[in-house]
């Protein structure tokens, strides 16, 4: 396949109609299907409406369509965009699914529904056309079976991390059955067209960015309840302080939905074999009563916040009441705030003496392991792991370089000393002179996988400002104006004075780059 000139996505709740917003913003006409309503509305009925009118039996995938033009954070770059999305139903138009190039499912995460829809996908979809699912964690392996030869040969998994628009996680999924090209195809359209950054994942329960950020979300809560913290001092730590989105922990937690949150722990749990794993996704029971409660987040305007008038208060998991919101206070988190870069304040907190050291270290001991344990099951490299939370958690460190910014070597000893086991491949790692899972030389950047380090595939669309910094490159570079005085500045590592002008764009800057950038 060439490009993707139409697509249809089936399921038109807010993931659904988001992605067909996104493919909207590129320029594709979409098919947005849904159910047809069993039952008419009041003011359908004040309309003079049937259940056989158009109107009625497209309802669903309209309504969703007209909630674009509303949302926010907006998933439409231009409100006209909705143009190019087309509100059907899986009635009327499951033969229109021959025009689209792209078929992606969005319903209900249940493997009998989706394998359901996919049995009619297949009988009315071009031979040829790619057809994918947008499942959070559920074996695409499993929805495969059953299905024609060319639907599995072009069948895959297509996890976008929700809003589709602002998140960067495109999570690709390929079964035994997935034709290469077809993988190498959706990656390339995902970072060239969608702007995605595409990582591939194996068929394993939540992928990637689920498996490792639910189990940290998992570790943070267990280690919270177990410490005595509350609710807003785990997140005025488990923030920007450690390179992590403002939300934290918590808030990320509420605008992710507690509902959701629950549903991927309870998957992970429900299809792995060990039980210390198991525990790990336990869900607590606090958090299952505030589910029943509808104190599901953001989208129910209460969960582990409660934002009463100007006030934000926060939730006591003992007893389900709410008080304001309370920060951690502890001398190592003014002493990181002083440093400039997230790996130095990551450091810094992991080996702090004090209560912000104690939790930092309780939540990134587990986590840490748990990644290096699962990476190879999940993904084909560390890499992967990495570049997927940093896209699908906003995380600025992945757990690899995390682990490299406190230390490998340090942080492997005090493990040890606190009884863990190492997982057997970091020791051998460790034992075979290997200091950390990464390097960079020569501008490049290098990652350790099977005994050597491996130079990262470099996509030549994006730019590593400060791999180009380390080769003293110029980004860009401004000549003419007015003449102006030559004046020293701090000398830049490896740059003779002369070459170095307080002024950007000096003429005096030569053709070989060595201005820092």
């Amino acid at each position: 396949m060439e490009t993707i000139r139409k697509a249809a996505v089936i399921g038109s709740g807010v993931m659904g109609s988001s992605i067909a917003a996104h493919l909207a913003n590129v320029g594709i006409p979409t098919l947005l299907l849904d159910i047809v309503p069993r039952e008419l509305t009041a003011a359908e009925k004040a309309k003079g409406l049937s259940l056989a009118d158009k109107a009625v039996r497209n309802r669903l995938a309209q309504d969703a369509k007209g909630k674009l033009l509303k949302q926010k954070p907006a998933p439409l770059t231009l409100q006209e965009n909705a143009a190019l999305i087309e509100a059907g139903n899986l009635e009327d138009d499951l033969d229109r699914l021959a025009e689209a190039d792209w078929i992606i499912e969005v319903v209900v995460e249940n493997l009998e529904i989706k394998k359901s829809v996919l049995e009619k996908v297949d009988a009315h979809r071009r031979p040829g056309s790619i057809v994918s699912s947008n499942t959070s964690g559920i074996s695409i392996h499993a929805m495969a079976e059953g299905r024609s030869a060319d639907f599995k040969a072009h069948f895959l998994g297509t996890h976008f991390f929700n809003p589709p628009r602002y998140l960067k996680l495109l999570e690709i999924i390929p079964t035994h059955y997935t034709d290469p090209d077809v993988v190498r195809f959706m990656k390339a359209f995902g970072e060239d067209t969608l702007g995605k950054g595409v990582v591939i994942c194996k068929d394993t329960p939540n992928f990637i960015a689920n498996r490792i950020g639910v189990y940290g979300l998992q570790v943070s809560l267990r280690e919270m309840l177990a410490r005595g913290f509350t609710v807003g001092e785990v997140d005025s730590v488990t923030g920007p302080l450690i390179g992590r989105p403002k939300s934290a922990t918590f808030r990320t937690l509420d605008v992710v939905g507690i509902d959701t949150f629950v549903h991927v722990a309870d998957n992970v749990r429900e299809n792995v074999d060990d039980p210390k794993e198991k525990d790990v996704f336990a869900v607590a029971d606090f958090i299952r009563e505030m589910v029943d409660r509808g104190w599901i987040g953001s989208k129910s305007g209460q969960g582990f916040y409660w934002k009463r008038g100007s006030e934000i208060l926060q939730l006591d998991p003992k007893t389900l009441t709410y008080s304001p919101r309370e920060k951690l206070k502890a001398p190592s988190i003014q002493q990181a705030k002083q440093l400039k870069t997230t790996r130095e304040k990551i450091k810094w907190l992991a080996y702090a003496n004090d209560r912000a050291g104690e939790y930092i270290w309780s939540v990134l001991k587990p986590t840490l392991l748990y990644t290096a344990e699962k990476v190879y099951d999940i993904a084909d490299d560390l890499r992967a792991v990495d570049l997927a939370m940093k896209w699908g958690f906003g995380w600025e460190l992945g757990p690899f370089e995390t682990w490299d910014a406190i230390g490998l070597e340090k942080s492997v000893q005090r493990m040890r000393d606190e009884g863990e086991t190492i997982p057997a491949w970091i020791e051998a790692m460790i034992e075979s002179g290997f200091q950390s899972f990464y390097k960079e030389e020569n501008g490049r950047l290098y990652y350790y996988h099977d005994g050597k380090y491996v130079e990262e595939e470099a996509n030549p669309k994006v730019i590593h400002l400060h791999l180009l910094k380390g080769e003293n490159r110029v980004i860009k570079k401004k000549r003419g104006g007015q003449p102006h005085r030559h004046r020293r500045r701090r000398r830049l590592s490896g740059v003779p004075f002369a070459e170095q002008c307080a002024r950007p764009g000096c003429p005096a800057d030569d053709e070989s780059g060595r201005r820092g950038s």
